[in-house]
């Protein structure tokens, strides 16, 4: 029989599993890494308590957070991830749209891949705030393009602040196609700026469907603590790889999700 762990040695793969939550997925509650460990909640205080002395995590009210926001990758670093998942939720996407409809696209690696798809088609209008869509579509001979300008955000490749958010009051949309870092039942969208949150909100109210672009690994995720709300109805495209328990999760709180079929099919 293998040996049996020394509690101490446990404690100590506990604290660094709870640091790693921390800095992965943002917040981590008392209440949660008490379940997820099967431990009891004071148990858990004392390894946030441990953990903070030693400088590894910062206490919030009811749980800790980590020391330093998790890093935000540049989307030149992005394009390649996950890259058969986004093609796959951009061409499902791509599906949805209709002959001489209004769309607006958000910044970001699964909108570009949309921006993509939508290349070939006839009769549309399409504003967009990121740099990727407008690349895709600069040449697309039956589109429409507008571009709601105003401060860059490189990291994002997107733009964001009042002259966006001024010309987005300008216009509506028959749809709306958003990205995200991470998604959650409970908080909604998560990013990297406030500014790109707020965005986000307004874009949602603009448009009759609203939908959230997101692959599987980003479902439940929240690498930020900035965070957009979406009111009304919305629907989830995601992939195949995207955890049941996430799907139903969802669901159970009405929003529609869509899995995407695999790229091609």
């Amino acid at each position: 029989m293998p040996p049996t762990p020394s509690p101490g040695r446990t404690s100590q793969a506990r604290r660094d599993r709870i640091v790693h939550l921390a800095t992965t997925t943002g917040l981590a509650s008392v209440e949660e890494l008490s379940q997820l460990f099967d431990v009891t909640p004071s148990t858990i205080r004392r390894d946030l308590a441990r953990l903070t002395t030693e400088g590894r995590l910062a206490r919030t009210y009811g749980g800790a957070m980590a020391l330093a926001a998790h890093p935000e990758a540049s989307l030149r670093q992005r394009t390649g991830e996950a890259y058969e998942e986004k093609r796959a939720i951009a061409q499902w996407a791509a599906r949805q749209v209709e002959p001489g409809e209004t769309l607006l696209l958000d910044a970001g690696t699964t909108v570009g891949a949309l921006a993509h798809e939508l290349r070939a088609a006839k009769e549309l209008t399409i504003a967009t705030t990121g740099l990727t869509a407008l690349h895709a579509l600069a040449d697309a001979e039956g589109v429409h393009v507008e571009c709601l300008g105003g401060t860059l955000r490189p990291l994002s490749q997107g733009f964001v602040g009042p002259l966006t958010e001024a010309a987005l009051e300008r216009m509506s949309f028959d749809r709306v196609f958003l990205g995200a870092d991470g998604v959650t039942v409970d908080r909604g969208i998560c990013e990297a700026d406030l500014r790109q949150t707020r965005l986000k909100e307004l874009m949602s109210r603009r448009a009759d469907h609203v939908y959230v672009l997101a692959h599987g690994a980003k479902l439940g995720r929240a690498p930020f603590h900035a965070w957009a709300t979406l009111a009304g109805e919305w629907t989830l495209v995601t992939d195949a790889s995207a955890p049941a328990a996430q799907i139903r999760a969802f669901e159970a709180r009405g929003v529609r999700v869509e899995i995407a079929p695999p790229a091609g099919e």
